[in-house]
C-alpha cells in the first residue's frame, strides 16, 4: 500500500528500464556490432552526455534545435541575470531560446556526428589519419515520444575521415553484410549518389528545386507515385519537367542495367556521371573483396540526409520483418568545417540497435548461450553442505563456467529450485550428507531432468 505522501516511482516519457534479459540481448547487438568494426581497424572513442550549447546549436537546423536538451546551469544560475533581461520591451517573458541563453550553457548530444567532428577538431595532433572511429553511445532528443521512437536512444556509429577513397564505402558495405551475416537477418542494402541526385535535377531543367525533388521522390514508398507527382507539382515542376523525371522514378531492372540507363540518362551532367561511376566502382570492389551475401540494389529515389550527403547515400532494411531503416550512412565533405577546419571529408554508418532488437525479437535469432548468465547453481541443505560447495564453486569460475550457490544455508530445496528455473539455469547440482560422504554431487540436467552422480574433479568435463 503506497501511503498518501509517497510518490509512486516513474521514469520521464521516452526513456526505458532494460532488464537481464532484455540486456543480454542488447549486449549481443553491441558486442557483434564492436566486433566487426574492430576486424576492420575501427577504434572506440567516447566523447561526454553533454556538450557545450555552442557546439551543438545551428547544427541541426532550426527543427533540430527545438529538439535539444538543455542542461540548466548548476547553482544560483540567476544570480547576474537582471530582471529586464527575462522580458521584453511590452514586459512579456522571453521565449524558451532566449531564455535558455542566459541559464543553459550545455545540451544533451543529439547525434554523435557533431561531438565527432569536435573530437576530431580538438585532438587532430593526437590522431592518425585516415581515421577509423566507432561509438556505440546513448543520444538525446526532445521529440514526441511514440512507437519505435524514443526521447533516449543508442548510436552505433562507424565513420572514416581524411580520405576521398571510395574504397571505405565498399569496407562499410561489406561491415553491414558481415554483421547482418553474423545476426542471421536477411538485408538489402539500398544504394545512391548525391551527386546523381544533383545530375537528375539538373537534366530535368530544375537544378534550383533538388532539394524538393528528392524529398519528394524518397516518399516514394509511403505515398505512392500520384502523391509523389501532387507533392513535385506543388512545389512548382512544370509538366514537362515533371514527364522527364517519370521514367527515373520508375527505373528497374538489375544493378547494372539501372546504371546502363542513368548513366545515359545523365550524359549531359558532368556532376551526374561522376556519380553514376562512382557507384560502378563501389559495386565493382565490393566484388573484388569477395561479395556480399547481402542483396545490393541501387535505388534512385533514396535520399535520406540529402543536406548532409555529398556523395554515396546507404540504406538497410530487413527482408523478412516489415520495418523501416534499420542502417544508414554515406559520404559527407566538410565534417569539420564548423569548427574552423576545412577540408576534411568522410564516409560512415550507423546501425539503429532499437530497430535491429526489434528484428532479432520478431525472428527469434538470439543464440540461447546469449541469455544464459548461469551454467550450474549449488543447491544445499545446510551449512555442513555449503562449507563443501564452496571450494567447487571456486573451481568451477576458475575454469570458466558461470556458477552460483544459493547463499541462504539450508533454504527450502522447493525455493532453491524454484530460483533455478527462474533464472533459466540449466544444471544444478544438489548436495546432501551422501554426497558428502562420498565425494560426489548430484548433477541435475533443469532441461531433460536427467540427474546423475559425479565425482567433484569430474564437475568441469560434465559441463563442458
Amino acid at each position: 500500500m503506497i501511503m498518501a505522501n509517497q510518490v509512486k516511482p516513474s521514469i520521464p516519457k521516452g526513456t526505458r528500464d532494460f532488464g537481464p534479459i532484455e540486456m543480454a540481448k542488447r549486449n549481443y547487438i553491441f558486442n557483434t556490432i564492436k566486433e566487426v568494426y574492430a576486424l576492420y581497424g575501427y577504434q572506440q572513442i567516447e566523447t561526454p552526455s553533454m556538450e557545450n550549447l555552442s557546439t551543438l546549436m545551428g547544427k541541426y537546423g532550426e527543427e533540430g534545435d527545438k529538439l535539444l536538451f538543455k542542461i540548466l546551469d548548476s547553482g544560483n544560475f540567476l544570480a547576474d541575470v537582471k530582471g529586464e533581461e527575462l522580458v521584453n520591451e511590452e514586459g512579456n517573458p522571453f521565449g524558451s531560446a532566449k531564455l535558455a541563453a542566459r541559464i543553459c550553457e550545455k545540451g544533451l548530444r543529439y547525434d554523435l556526428t557533431v561531438p565527432f567532428a569536435r573530437f576530431v577538431t580538438m585532438h587532430k595532433e593526437e590522431l592518425c589519419f585516415p581515421f577509423k572511429r566507432y561509438q556505440i553511445q546513448p543520444v538525446w532528443r526532445a521529440d514526441r515520444p511514440q512507437k519505435g521512437r524514443y526521447r533516449e536512444f543508442f548510436q552505433c556509429d562507424a565513420d572514416v575521415v581524411g580520405s576521398d577513397s571510395l574504397l571505405n564505402e565498399v569496407e562499410l558495405i561489406q561491415i553491414i553484410d558481415e554483421v547482418y551475416r553474423r545476426f542471421g537477418v536477411r538485408v538489402c542494402i539500398k544504394m545512391n549518389n548525391r551527386k546523381i541526385l544533383a545530375g537528375i535535377a539538373e537534366v530535368i531543367g530544375a537544378p534550383e528545386l533538388l532539394v524538393d525533388i528528392t524529398v519528394a521522390i524518397d516518399k516514394l514508398d509511403k505515398i505512392g507515385l500520384d502523391g509523389v507527382n501532387k507533392e513535385l507539382t506543388e512545389k512548382g515542376l512544370t509538366a514537362e519537367q515533371l514527364d522527364k523525371l517519370q521514367p527515373i522514378i520508375k527505373l528497374s531492372g538489375s544493378n547494372d542495367e539501372k546504371l546502363s540507363t542513368i548513366k545515359q540518362t545523365l550524359s549531359q551532367s558532368e556532376i551526374g556521371v561522376k556519380g553514376v561511376e562512382e557507384l560502378e566502382w563501389i559495386l565493382a570492389n565490393v566484388i573484388k573483396l569477395g561479395g556480399t551475401e547481402c542483396q545490393l540494389d541501387i535505388d534512385l529515389t533514396l535520399a535520406r540526409g540529402l543536406n548532409y550527403y555529398t556523395g554515396a547515400i546507404f540504406e538497410v532494411k530487413a527482408l523478412d520483418v516489415e520495418m523501416g531503416s534499420i542502417n544508414g550512412g554515406g559520404r559527407y565533405d566538410n565534417l569539420t568545417g564548423v569548427f574552423g577546419m576545412p577540408g576534411m571529408s568522410g564516409v560512415g554508418i550507423s546501425f539503429g540497435a532499437d530497430r535491429i532488437y526489434d528484428v532479432l525479437n520478431a525472428l527469434d535469432l538470439y543464440p540461447k548461450e546469449t541469455l544464459q548468465t548461469t551454467q550450474l547453481l549449488f543447491v544445499t541443505f545446510g551449512q555442513a553442505e555449503m562449507d563443501y560447495a564452496l571450494p567447487l564453486l571456486g573451481q568451477l569460475r576458475k575454469a570458466g563456467i558461470s556458477a552460483e550457490i544459493y547463499p541462504e544455508a539450508g533454504a527450502k530445496m522447493k525455493k532453491q529450485m524454484g530460483y533455478a528455473n527462474q533464472k533459466q539455469i540449466p544444471y544444478v547440482a544438489v548436495i546432501g550428507g551422501d554426497e558428502i560422504a562420498n565425494g560426489e554431487v548430484s548433477l541435475k540436467n533443469m532441461i531433460t531432468g536427467e540427474q546423475k552422480k559425479v565425482k567433484c574433479n569430474e564437475i568441469i568435463s560434465n559441463l563442458l
